[in-house]
Parts: C-alpha cells; structure tokens; sequence
C-alpha cells in the first residue's frame, strides 16, 4: 500500500485545499494520471499519482485542506488489506486540517511497498529540548511582526513544524485574552439611526486561498519594504511605428502573433536590467542577492485576483517569442492551468493598467523582488518641440522600489534606460 501525499506546488506553498477528486474509491489509477484538483495559494492544480493500483481510501475529502507532506489518499492493489487502524489513519489526517493546537493526536504517514508506518509528529517541545524548532518561514515572520514567542507553540504541520495556522491560532488566543475596556459613564447624545447591516444590504464572499495569498503577501511587502517611486514620461511615437512594422511581419509568420505595446515593455526592461543589474536584486536581511538571470512577472488580472505568471529568461529571447509567451500565459491563467514553475522565480514585475484607461497608478512590489514598473495608458498629450507646442502620443510609467536593496541613483539610472529604449526602439532589435 502506497501514500498519495499532498505535493509541494510553490516556495511559500505550506498547505493545499482538495477541490474534487478526479478518481473516487476503487477506481484504477495509472503512474501519471491526474487524480485530484488542488487548490493552492496562488493556482488550481491537478495533481498525479506517483504510482499505479487501485484507489483504495481517500483520507483527504472534498473541501478540505492538507499540509504539504500529509498523505491524502491510499493506492495499492485490489486485493490488498487496508490498514487495521484505518479509522485513525483517517482521522489523523482529518485532524491536521484544522486550525488546532492539538498536534500530539496527528500522526504522518510514510509510503512504503509493504504497509503504511505511522510515526508520531514530534512536539514543538521535542525540538525546542533538542535545541531546534521547526517553523516555517512565513510563520516565523508572522510571529515577529507581532511579538510573539512562538517557542511555547505546538506545531500541527509536518513533523510538529510550527506554520502559519498555528501563529494566527496563537494570534487570536492572546486577542481573546486582553480584558474588555471598561464601559465609558458618559450618555451618549442621540444621533440618527442607523441602518444595521443585514444579509439584505451586503454579501459575505468567504476569500479563497488566492485572495489571502495576496493579502498576506502585499501587506507584508507595504509593511517590511519602504516603497519609493519615481515617474517618467515616455514618448511612444517610435515605438508605435516599430511595433505596426513588426505586426505587418509577424502576420506572414507560419505561426502569427500580435504584438502588444506591453511585449516591448518587457524586452525594454530585460535589457535595462542587463545593463544595471544592480536592479535585478532581492533584500535578504543580512545581504542582497544579485540575480544572474532575468525572469519577468507580467501581472494578469482575472476575477478572483492578481496574478503574476513568468516570462523565464526574458533577455534571451526575441520580441514575437515573447509575444507568443506572454499570450500563452495569459491564457493559462484565465484557464487556471498555469503551472506551479510557470509562477515562481520572477526577479521583476512590470503591471500594465494602460488599456483600463488608467493615465498613472503606483504598483506594490511582488516580493521577494525589489521593483515593479506600473504602465498608464498612451494618452495624446501638448508637448514642447524644437519650441512649438505639439501633440504628442505619451505614457507614463512609474517604477517602485525597495529601498533596502535599491538606491535612488540606481533607480533613476534604470528609469532612464527603459525610456531610452522605449523611445528609441531600435535599440531593441540589435
């Protein structure tokens, strides 16, 4: 009998939510067939099967979550025995989906040819006596952003590690425990009424793991990274001109794209971060980490939240490669059949809102990178050339920065880089 563990699908993945299972109990399962939808921090995923038999017990249900490592499902053959405590092993599993404390009860599951071994989740405790306690990163930090001693916490996630769920369990323990203020004496003068809120006026929309994803992640990267921005103008008659001369060749391509003005925004920003690397960094606490290859995020909206997709090593490539890129990930996206490599490993982010009409916006940095470049809109605007007032086709573009990692001269060294290829085009071509 064989484990089907839940799947480490991200860096900061801790967790997964069972969407629906694809096979249900008996069924035939093949090495590499999708057997479960997951839902993750960042994407749904399908998940497969590490190895053939039949589907004998399903220890995750449908609408439940299951730390990364935890065995959601049992395969083995037709004839093969279930384990004898099999009621535990599926209330263990159970258990460590909720938001509890109580880790000694959890048990992991480890896959073996001839059986299931069950070991006990050591205690917090364990490892504290032993001089070491396993937390997870994002719940380290959680913990230190509110001046908690995590040391005395027991974990629920594997092998007792400390997670983010047990720091907001802890959290709201210690809210519950601050006394009430007194009751002010003073009357209070009348003032109108007013309408109490009901299911009549507002909608309870519980948020998915996307939408908390971005929550904890965008807060966390306003409250540790101090933001400063700066602003260019951008002549786009050139670029315009390049890109309709491009459009007019892709077109007789076997395969035709469409290339977007956002597309040459991205090769204008892989190849300034070429040239001043010092923005292709992240912030690590004690050091900044120069990156050696440059992958673009390019943000993607869709109804239930942002998301950033990657063009992986976008200076290596030509711009109707990464015109096809772009639109295949932004496909993927909205199809929700992005995968997990396809959305980690950005080193920067570029977030076009210019086709919502938007003329400027200020973007949060994506972290663990240090800048992120907000596009407006191409609006026709007065200018002043060779002493004449003229209109003129122009963008403004504002780029945020940590300042941790990024200095202001650097910043404005990059601004000025992207502006000249933008409004020089040629330059990306050669």
């Amino acid at each position: 009998m064989k484990t089907i563990e839940m799947p480490k699908m991200g860096d900061t993945m801790e967790e997964g939510k069972i969407l629906r299972w694809l096979k249900k109990e008996g069924d035939p399962v093949k090495k590499g067939e999708f057997v479960a939808e997951v839902e993750t921090e960042k994407v749904n995923i399908e998940i497969e099967a590490f190895t053939s038999g039949v589907l004998r017990k399903i220890l995750i249900p449908a609408g439940k979550s299951a730390p990364v490592g935890a065995g959601i499902a049992l395969v083995g053959a037709a004839d093969e025995p279930l384990p004898s405590d099999m009621n535990n092993l599926v209330t263990a599993n159970v258990m460590s989906t909720q938001k509890s404390g109580a880790a000694s009860t959890s048990t992991s599951v480890t896959a073996s040819t001839n059986g299931i071994s069950q070991t006990p989740i050591a205690s917090t405790m364990t490892a504290a006596a032993q001089g070491r306690i396993f937390i997870s990163p994002i719940a380290r930090r959680l913990a230190q952003e509110h001046n908690l001693d995590y040391r005395s916490i027991q974990g629920t996630g594997p092998n007792g590690r400390i997670i983010r769920m047990d720091i907001e369990a802890a959290l709201a323990t210690q809210k519950r425990a601050v006394p009430a203020a007194p009751a002010p004496t003073y009357i209070e003068p009348a003032l109108e009424p007013v309408t109490a809120i009901t299911a009549e006026t507002e909608v309870e929309i519980p948020l998915t793991s996307m939408r908390r994803a971005i929550a904890r992640r965008l807060s966390q990267s306003m409250q540790t990274a101090p933001h400063f921005y700066m602003t260019s103008v951008i002549d786009t008659g050139k670029l315009a001109a390049l890109r309709q001369q491009i459009n007019e060749y892709a077109a007789k391509d076997p395969s035709p794209v469409k290339v977007s003005f956002n597309d040459l925004i991205v090769k204008a920003v892989a190849r300034a971060l070429l040239r001043i690397p010092q923005m292709n960094v992240s912030f690590a606490e004690d050091r900044i980490l120069q990156k050696k290859q440059v992958h673009i995020g390019v943000a993607v909206a869709l109804e239930q939240g942002l998301i950033v997709p990657v063009v992986h090593s976008a200076d290596q490539r030509g711009i109707l490669e990464i015109a096809r890129e772009t639109q295949r990930l932004a496909e993927a996206a909205r199809a929700g059949k992005l995968r997990p490599e396809e959305l980690s490993g950005g080193t920067f982010t570029v977030s076009n809102l210019g086709m919502f009409d938007v003329e400027s916006f200020t973007a949060i940095i994506n972290p663990p990178e240090s800048a992120i470049l907000a596009i407006g809109a191409i609006t026709p605007t007065p200018a002043v050339v060779d002493g004449q007032i003229v209109v003129r086709d122009r963008m403004k573009v504002t780029l945020s920065s940590d300042h941790r990692a990024i200095d202001g001269a650097i910043a404005a060294r990059f601004l000025q880089e992207v502006k000249r290829l933008l409004e020089e085009p040629l330059g990306l071509l050669i």
